[in-house]
């Protein structure tokens, strides 16, 4: 079965990388939000099978946004993986400890990201 992942990110390159890297490696469906606000909206629309969250975006961090994800009944079940550049051990801990299923370090390979997602989630 196709794989739904929504991918939460103000970047526009980042989005596309991961898009095509998603399409191109696992050959699942993306769908995209620049915003966590609009995220919110399509994850309670689409229900994804993932949703890829950006840690630091303008606004509303990406952990408040999963903070509204977890509080919502519609969307509290969707895994969730943080894309962060916070690369030391640490930082890595406290996200973590949000409750998220996995942070994945920007810069990624594309070809990895799928690998490290299926690790993540045992896909």
């Amino acid at each position: 079965m196709t794989k739904q992942v929504l991918v939460i990110d103000d970047d526009d390159g980042i989005r596309e990388i991961v898009k095509l890297s998603l399409e191109a490696v696992a050959d699942w469906q993306v769908l995209m939000a620049a915003s966590g606000q609009a995220g919110i909206v399509i994850a309670q629309a689409q229900q994804p099978d993932l949703i890829l969250l950006d840690v630091m975006m303008p606004g509303e961090d990406g952990v408040a946004i999963f903070n509204q994800l977890q509080a919502n009944p519609t969307t509290q079940a969707i895994p969730t993986i943080l894309l962060t550049a916070k690369a030391r051990p640490s930082e890595r801990q406290e996200l973590l400890a949000t409750g998220v299923n996995g942070v994945i370090v920007k810069p990624f390979k594309p070809r990895d990201l799928v690998q490290q997602i299926k690790q993540l989630l045992a896909w």
